[in-house]
Formats: structure tokens, C-alpha cells, sequence
């Protein structure tokens, strides 16, 4: 049912027309100030703008480059990778040395139209399932809308006004969104330094240090009061199998949380029904896909009591007595050993890629004594929660935004307009 005073129409209706870039080649490389560039599908996603997403365009295609974004515009993208096709975002100002590319549309207003508003609406949940209903293509390839389908798309248009004041509410969700994502990958990059720097002995606890001074050692500068020792010095390899077929979880390692549910992570099975193969790895061991760890895919497993990994993992459990398993979690998922796993891939006698236990085992760590450890530990756990604060803070943030657009733009929710002063 359509709220009183609003109107039953579609995209077309409140657009002139949908402007398209051209395909143009382009340098894979950041822009250098005041050249030209091409923007990638990329600088779309839902109600985001990303001027940045951009690659230079060869001498020999500038001529051929046209429809740069404008301010007071929505920038659709038409074809795109799985649910962000028909993404779309507002653009704020003009940008005269960026191009569309051929695979994203610009919309040209009708008069007595909030693009901002229109940013909005394609944006919400309602309009996206429209859109993925839309695309034509396979799982996984690029999908396809249609200007045709974009225009035909329904829509419930509010008013001028109305429109306009729903903007604004929502742009205020938008601030507070952005503000505080702000703050968090402030913190966030605080974090990585602060802990590349603690666990290196770069940053000491002073009433830790023994003796000041530094010695050099195959990976860098260690503390004089730190040893420098083999992974295989305070570990073992575990390699236990489900031949009992236990039911107990998978698990998978990501590049940046470490080992997480399977299910829940891809949100669909990704795993073998025959689970007999898989390895056991308890709570409080570490793990690692051997053919990806390079990548910075190594956990420390908190997630269940007793779970299961693929086969290709390699599972090793720490000396308590020898190792802190959360000070190591720190070193291990560092740039620095990032840049060791590589190298030791890239040097082992394997030639699938993969890194075996034998060659990781013989990598060095820098380590205080486990005092020192866990006083390490324990800092950066208080940067995390802190961190996890916010990122909890965000997603209500982001949460509520959209129960407010499903509201605002459905008219369920009505905003409160100023009459217009009459003449």
C-alpha cells in the first residue's frame, strides 16, 4: 500500500537518462596528479563512492574517453562479480579527470528529483534483491543488468521534499558510520605497528629489560636479552585424523581472523562428506594451510574444543612452558613473517608451493623470557578489545541504517516536512 501523497513508479520515471562510459585501456598503476584516469568497477558498492579505484588511461585512448562523474549524480554499475552488479553510490562533486569505464552508467536527473534520495533507494536491501533478480551471467563470472530492466524497476516516489528529508536523515546515519569507521582503522593500524614493533623488542616493557642493546640475526635486530631459536625448538607436529568420524566442526584459517567455522565464514559447505581424512586440531594448537600460509593464513585454534581441518593443513602444538600460544599467534601473523613464509615457500624443495612442516619448523623466532610473553600478549589483548569494541559498535551502526532505510523509503516510517511558505 502506497503511503498518502506518494506515487507508483519506476527508475525511469525519475531519471532523464543513464550516461555510459566507453572502454577505454588503462595502466594497472595509482594516478599521478593531474592525470587522466578510468574508473574501475570497483569505485562502486552499495552507497559507496571510491574516487581511488581508478587506473590511468593510455595516451592513445584519451580522445576516446567521456562521461566524467558529476556532482549530484548516482553511479550505477552494470555488469560486476556476484550481488554487486547494480551496486550504486551518490557522487558529492565533479571529478573532470576521471571517466567512466563502459561497464558503469551515470544517472541524469528529472527535474523535482533527490539523487541522493535515489542513491538511497538503490542501495536498500528491497532494491538489491530486485537487481540480483535482474543479472544474467553464471556463479562467479561477471553479471549483466539491462538499462531496459534498471528503468523498468519499480519504485514508491515520496514527494521532493519528502525525498529530500529522508536523505538527510539517513546522511546523518552516513556521518556517524563514517566517523566511526574512522576511528577503527585508525586503530587498527595503530595496532599492526604497535605490535610489529612489541613483538621484535623494537618497543620494550621497561621493567622487563635486562640488558639494552641489540644483536643482528638472519630476520633482523633482536633484543640482547632474547633468544633466537627454531619453531621446532618449543613444538611438535600434530598429525591426528578423524578415522573415528567424529562430528565436531571444520574449521577454516582466514588471512586476517584466523581459524573460524567453515559454515559460518562462506556461508555455505566448502568441505569433503567424507571427513575421515581431516586432522584433529584442538583448542590452544596453531594451523595453517601449507599451500597458502604466505598469504598470512596461520591460526591458533580458539574456536571449539577439538575440530577438524583439511588434509593439506599442517598442525603443530607449543611448549606452554617455553611459549606464550598468544605471543606467537602476534609474531607468526606479523608483515615480517608474512615475508619469511614466502621466502620459505618459494625456497622449499616442494613444488606444489606448499610449505611442510619440516621447513617451517626450521624457521627462527625472536623470544623474551615467558614473562615478557604473556605481558605482550596481555597489552595487545587490551588494543583488540578495544578494537572489537568499535567494530561491534560499527555493525550496530550499519544494522540500524538499514532497519531506518527499510522504514524511511518504504514510507512506513514518515518523516516530518516543513510546509512550504505560501506566497
Amino acid at each position: 500500500m502506497i503511503p498518502k501523497g506518494w506515487k507508483e513508479g519506476r527508475v525511469g520515471d525519475v531519471i532523464e537518462k543513464l550516461e555510459s562510459g566507453v572502454s577505454v585501456n588503462g595502466e594497472d598503476r595509482p594516478l599521478e596528479k593531474g592525470e587522466k584516469g578510468v574508473l574501475r568497477v570497483s569505485s562502486v558498492t552499495y552507497g559507496v563512492f571510491d574516487p581511488n579505484a581508478a587506473k590511468a588511461i593510455v595516451k592513445s585512448d584519451l580522445g576516446r574517453s567521456k562521461c566524467s562523474p558529476r556532482k549530484d549524480r548516482v553511479i550505477i554499475s552494470r555488469s560486476n562479480t556476484g550481488d554487486l552488479v547494480g551496486a550504486s553510490a551518490y557522487v558529492d562533486k565533479d571529478y573532470p579527470n576521471l571517466y567512466l569505464s563502459d561497464k558503469l552508467w551515470q544517472t541524469v536527473p528529472k527535474p523535482g528529483i533527490s539523487m541522493r534520495w535515489l542513491s538511497y533507494v538503490l542501495a536498500s536491501d528491497h532494491s538489491r534483491y530486485l537487481l540480483s533478480r535482474l543479472a544474467t551471467g553464471t556463479s562467479g563470472s561477471m553479471k549483466n543488468i539491462t538499462k531496459d530492466e534498471l528503468l523498468s524497476m519499480r519504485l514508491s516516489i515520496p514527494p521532493y521534499s519528502e525525498q529530500e528529508k529522508i536523505a538527510e536523515v539517513i546522511c546523518k546515519w552516513d556521518e556517524a558510520i563514517c566517523k566511526v569507521d574512522s576511528i577503527l582503522n585508525k586503530k587498527k593500524k595503530q595496532r599492526m605497528v604497535f605490535c610489529q614493533e612489541v613483538v621484535t623488542g623494537k618497543r620494550r616493557i621497561s621493567s622487563f629489560v635486562c640488558r639494552s642493546g641489540f644483536r643482528s640475526e638472519r630476520y633482523g635486530n633482536v633484543p640482547l636479552d632474547w633468544d633466537f631459536v627454531d619453531i621446532g625448538s618449543f613444538s611438535s607436529q600434530s598429525i591426528k585424523k578423524n578415522f573415528e568420524g567424529k562430528d565436531i566442526p571444520v574449521l577454516s584459517c582466514s588471512k586476517h581472523d584466523g581459524f573460524v567455522s567453515s559454515l559460518s565464514y562462506f556461508n555455505k559447505k566448502v568441505y569433503s562428506d567424507d571427513l575421515s581424512g581431516y586432522k584433529l586440531i584442538k583448542r590452544g594448537e596453531f594451523g595453517f594451510p601449507s599451500n597458502h600460509i604466505e598469504e598470512g593464513s596461520i591460526g591458533l585454534q580458539k574456536v571449539c574444543d577439538e575440530g577438524l581441518v583439511s588434509p593439506i593443513y599442517v598442525v603443530f602444538m607449543i611448549d606452554g612452558k617455553k611459549v606464550d600460544g598468544d605471543f606467537l599467534y602476534s609474531v607468526l601473523k606479523t608483515d615480517l613473517y608474512r615475508q619469511v613464509f614466502s621466502a620459505s615457500t618459494n625456497s622449499s624443495v616442494d613444488r606444489r608451493g606448499s610449505l611442510r612442516w619440516k621447513e617451517f619448523s626450521d624457521i627462527k623466532v625472536a623470544l623474551p623470557p615467558l614473562e615478557e610473553q604473556k605481558a605482550i600478549a596481555n597489552v595487545l589483548a587490551v588494543a583488540d578489545a578495544e578494537i572489537e569494541t568499535l567494530q561491534q559498535r560499527l555493525d550496530c551502526l550499519r544494522r540500524e541504517k538499514r532497519a531506518l532505510m527499510q522504514q524511511l523509503l518504504t514510507g512506513k516510517r514518515r518523516v516530518k516536512v516543513e510546509e512550504e511558505a505560501v506566497a
